[in-house]
């Protein structure tokens, strides 16, 4: 992964910003490398999935993850990231989505499909109803549920039925959990290394130079802690990253979004935007930062004709792949030429390695940022607060 930024340094920059405030952090991470998120930076920490016999269900090609938020958009991340070398079929239920559940059930043989039910509490609204629509379908040599151990529906559930249960760690929410058995138990179906999620994080932990974290920390931080910046556009290039950048919304806005800090985080899909939203971005008002998201120039689907006029010559021989790049350069000399902030995320490989290095730089960077705001970055209680609403008006 390469990061490149644009981001005016004097005008963000967060002077309040103790000089070792960053090494405080690293070190903190390094102490508690045991706990919570921060044990998949220990390098012996090792998978335990042999312990459930997973491979009894590797025989099942079609999988369906039941699950709400952070449950189940890491998953998805990885199924769109990684799609290329998975030959499996993925279905995902993550909303009430009526029509598509309906659909699903007209379908034959449902009980060839292996079920991953997904819930940190056990007791997440969503899921209990979908698992509800789906229990026809349900037995237990299909059925996986990932849950706390304790007492909850979900494990109660589980226990009646017979059902394979693991366990979700209690540390761990679910935002932050994709380095987990809720993201790595969907991996190991999809036939990915789980290890090697893990093989670049360990640099985010590094106070050399080279860290990226350590070059960009206090002036991210000081975007947030100034509060001029209202909105982050996630502007992407590069479809294979959609789930992820959903994932990474979720992340920064139930994280950071407390208090009265935030910034509202918005999938931008490019060069789709270039034609619906782009007037707003380059004229509108700048309270704006601009996150580009890119790959490597892969030579595809190229152009070897002009079936229109002379004018448009210059796409003979020319790949889409050249033609997205050279629109997302266009946007960037714009963006400087307004003065407006602007960071460069470019992939070079699709493969676990990169997709984990992705993972683990926004997770830190959410936590490191919300430790110097002094808020708590791993609570939701205005979240809380509309479940409990929901459930008495029902």
């Amino acid at each position: 992964m390469i990061i490149k930024n644009s981001i005016g340094r004097k005008i963000f920059f967060n002077k309040k910003i103790k000089k070792n405030l960053f090494k405080t952090f690293i070190n903190e991470i390094i102490l508690n490398k045991n706990k919570n998120i921060f044990k998949y930076y220990n390098k012996e920490y090792t998978y335990l999935l042999k312990k459930y016999n997973l491979n009894n269900y590797k025989k099942f090609k079609k999988v369906v993850l039941i699950g709400m938020g952070g449950s189940i958009l890491g998953s998805k991340s990885i199924y769109n990231f990684l799609h290329h070398k998975i030959k499996k079929e993925f279905f995902f239920f993550d909303n009430l989505d009526n029509k598509k559940l309906s659909n699903f059930l007209r379908q034959k043989k449902l009980e060839k499909f292996l079920f991953i039910i997904i819930s940190k509490s056990g007791d997440t609204l969503e899921t209990l109803s979908m698992t509800n629509l789906l229990k026809r379908c349900l037995s237990k040599k299909n059925t996986i549920i990932i849950t706390e151990n304790k007492n909850n529906n979900l494990s109660d559930f589980a226990k009646r039925n017979n059902f394979l249960r693991i366990n979700h760690d209690r540390t761990i929410g679910g935002r932050y959990s994709v380095f987990s058995e809720v993201g790595m138990v969907p991996a190991y179906f999809m036939g990915l290394n789980l290890n090697n999620f893990r093989k670049k994080i360990y640099k985010h932990i590094s106070l050399r130079p080279s860290n990226p974290l350590k070059k960009y920390f206090p002036i991210i931080n000081g975007i947030y802690f100034k509060k001029k910046i209202k909105s982050l556009i996630f502007l992407n290039y590069c479809p294979e990253l959609n789930q992820f950048l959903f994932w990474c919304q979720q992340l920064l806005a139930e994280s950071l979004g407390k208090k009265g800090y935030g910034i509202l985080p918005v999938v931008s899909p490019a060069p789709r935007d270039h034609h619906s939203l782009l007037q707003l971005y380059l004229d509108g008002p700048k309270d704006k930062i601009f996150y580009i998201f890119s790959s490597k120039n892969r030579k595809e689907n190229v152009l070897k004709n002009n079936l229109f006029k002379k004018e448009f010559d210059f796409l003979k021989g020319k790949s889409l792949s050249h033609i997205i790049n050279s629109q997302k350069e266009a946007m960037i000399r714009v963006l400087k030429n307004k003065d407006l902030p602007f960071r460069e995320f470019q992939i070079n490989e699709f493969d676990e390695e990169s997709l984990g290095e992705l993972f683990s730089y926004f997770i830190l960077e959410t936590w490191m940022i919300g430790k110097s705001l002094e808020i708590n970055p791993f609570n939701q209680l205005e979240v809380e607060e509309v479940k409990i609403l929901t459930k008495k008006l029902i």
